[in-house]
């Protein structure tokens, strides 16, 4: 496959961010750790939008249906204040949520910090893109990631989506096939 035939949606949720009163890093680590992972070629489809739920909707469907995005990620907006939004959008633009992903970063959180029982992270399908919301934290974005990945290719081969191939040597996948 070219680079420009599987894209991967990258999405910041921040006010702040996303007025430029401090540089985004949740986005950038989630890149990063996809290109030293990730063995297939791929284009990211990066945004950082504010904590608006209308706007995360919009920016979801629009990385889904019109980017053809297989995978989205997002990052921010997954906790218990107000503007914590992030959940709440993604579910909206689903067909089906997917409750295994969300209970293991949690699980995986709670061994270093107590707060994570707070997290609303989640994960749900649209068409043939499969979402994850993940924190803020470029730490905790990793942890979360090495905890659910080895499961994201299959889910994404389940529902129709442009297969990741991943090098081995750093995280090994499970699929059904």
């Amino acid at each position: 496959m070219r680079e420009t035939d599987i894209r991967i949606g990258i999405l910041t949720v921040s006010d702040r961010a996303s007025r430029g009163e401090y540089e985004d890093v949740s986005g950038p680590a989630i890149i990063k750790w996809l290109r030293e992972r990730l063995t297939s070629e791929w284009k990211a489809e990066y945004s950082v939008i504010p904590d608006e739920r209308s706007r995360i909707e919009d920016e979801l469907i629009r990385m889904a249906d019109d980017e053809k995005c297989c995978l989205v990620i997002t990052s921010g907006g997954t906790g218990p204040a107000l503007r914590d939004v992030t959940p709440d959008a993604t579910e909206a633009v689903c067909g089906k949520m997917l409750p295994g992903f969300g209970e293991r970063m949690r699980m995986v959180s709670f061994q270093y910090v107590p707060t994570a029982v707070l997290s609303r992270q989640a994960a749900g399908i649209r068409r043939e893109t499969l979402i994850i919301n993940l924190p803020g934290n470029p730490k905790a974005i990793s942890e979360c990631l090495e905890a659910i990945f080895p499961a994201v290719p299959d889910c994404i081969d389940l529902i129709g989506g442009a297969r990741l191939e991943c090098d081995e040597s750093l995280i090994r996948i499970f699929r059904h096939n």
